[in-house]
C-alpha cells in the first residue's frame, strides 16, 4: 500500500512492487498480520513527512522466508514481529534483523502484530517516562484507544489507581474493563475539576497525552508540583507553541515529548521492551483486544474509521 503524496485516504493505492533478496543483516518477512496505528495517519498525511513514494505501515508480524548474508540468530521459518521501520503495509518485505524480536509461543500473530508499536509505547511510557509505581494515581486520555487500553492495564497491574478519559459512555466500559478505577467522560465532565475531586486537591504525579491540542491545557492542570506531562500523540491536532512559563506557574511542572525510536533506539532497548511486553501478555496481566479487522488492501477504509473515532482497542490488517 503506497503513497506518492502526502493527504487524505484516497491517496492510498494497492499495487504489485518488486521485493528483491536481502541484503546483508536482513531477512525477507512475510507478512501475516499488520498493525494499524495512529501514527501511519501522520505519515500518510504529511503532519510527519517522509520521503516519497513510501509503505504506509510500523508494525507487524510474519514468518522468515529468506535470510541474508552475515545474519546471526534468526532463520528461515521463524516466527517474527517488529515495529519499524516504516513499510509494514505490505505482504511481503525486508526488515534488518537489528529491529526484530521473535514471537514467543503462547502469543498469536495478529496478537504480536497488534502489540509492538502500541505495547511498547505502553512499556517506555509507564516503565521509562515515568516509572509507574504502587500507590500512584495517574490520569490516561484516550484510555478506550489501543495504547490506552495496554497502558491503564499495565499501571493497574503495578499497582496505580489509573483515571482514564474517553470521550463516550460505550468507550467508558471499554476503559473500566481496561483498568481504569474513575473514568471521566470528557464529552460533559471537566477534566481537571474531576481529577482534583479524585486527589483531594493534590493532583497526580503523570498525565499519559496521545490526544494534543484537545487536552494539552487540561492535562498540565491535572498535574500535582513537580508533576511530569508526558505528550506522546496528537490524536486531536498538534499542540501550538507553548510559552514555558506556563510551567513555572503551575507548579515547576516538567513536560515531554517522547517517541518509541528513541526508547528503543539499541537492540538490548528493543530487546528489553518486548521482552518485558511479551511477559506481561503471557501472564494474562494485559489483554491485546483486536476489535477491528481489515483486509490489507482495504487500509484506506481502516484509516478512516480510525481518524472518525469508530474503532477501538487494536485493529489488525491482514494481507
Amino acid at each position: 500500500m503506497r503513497i506518492y503524496e502526502h493527504g487524505g485516504p484516497e491517496v492510498m493505492s494497492w499495487e504489485e512492487v518488486e521485493v528483491g533478496k536481502p541484503g546483508p543483516g536482513e531477512v525477507r518477512v512475510s507478512n501475516t498480520a499488520v498493525g494499524l496505528n495512529y501514527i501511519d495517519t501522520y505519515h500518510r498525511s504529511g503532519l510527519y513527512p517522509l520521503q516519497l513514494p513510501m509503505t504506509l505501515g510500523s508494525e507487524g508480524a510474519g514468518v522468515i522466508e529468506a535470510v541474508g548474508p552475515r545474519v546471526k540468530g534468526f532463520k528461515v521459518g521463524d516466527r517474527v514481529a517488529y515495529a519499524q521501520p516504516i513499510g509494514a503495509y505490505a505482504e511481503v518485505l525486508l526488515r534488518p534483523v537489528a529491529r526484530l524480536v521473535k514471537i514467543p509461543a503462547g502469543i498469536e500473530d495478529q496478537t504480536a502484530a497488534a502489540m509492538m508499536l502500541k505495547g511498547m509505547t505502553a512499556w517506555y511510557l509507564c516503565r521509562r517516562t515515568y516509572r509507574v509505581k504502587k500507590g500512584d494515581t495517574i490520569v490516561v486520555h484516550a484510555a478506550a484507544g489501543g495504547v490506552g487500553q495496554i497502558l491503564c492495564q499495565w499501571a493497574k497491574y503495578l499497582g496505580a489507581t489509573v483515571i482514564g478519559t474517553v470521550g463516550n459512555d460505550e468507550k467508558a466500559a471499554l476503559a473500566k474493563k481496561a483498568g481504569c478505577k474513575h473514568v471521566i467522560v470528557t464529552s460533559r465532565e471537566n477534566i481537571p475539576e474531576r481529577v482534583k475531586a479524585i486527589t483531594k486537591g493534590k493532583g497526580v504525579p503523570v498525565v499519559y497525552d496521545g490526544v494534543g491540542k484537545d487536552t494539552f491545557t487540561d492535562s498540565l492542570d491535572c498535574l500535582a508540583p513537580l508533576g511530569l506531562m508526558a505528550s506522546f500523540g496528537n490524536a486531536s491536532g498538534a499542540v501550538p507553541p507553548v510559552n514555558i512559563g506556563m510551567l513555572a506557574a503551575k507548579g515547576s511542572l516538567f513536560l515531554t515529548r517522547p517517541t518509541l525510536v528513541n526508547y528503543t533506539a539499541t537492540p538490548a532497548d528493543l530487546a528489553t521492551a518486548a521482552r518485558e511486553l511479551f511477559a506481561v501478555v503471557k501472564k494474562g496481566a494485559v489483554r491485546i483486544t483486536i476489535n477491528q479487522t481489515y483486509p490489507l488492501r482495504e487500509a484506506a477504509q481502516a484509516h478512516i474509521d480510525l481518524q472518525s473515532r469508530k474503532t477501538t482497542g487494536s485493529t489488525v490488517l491482514l494481507p
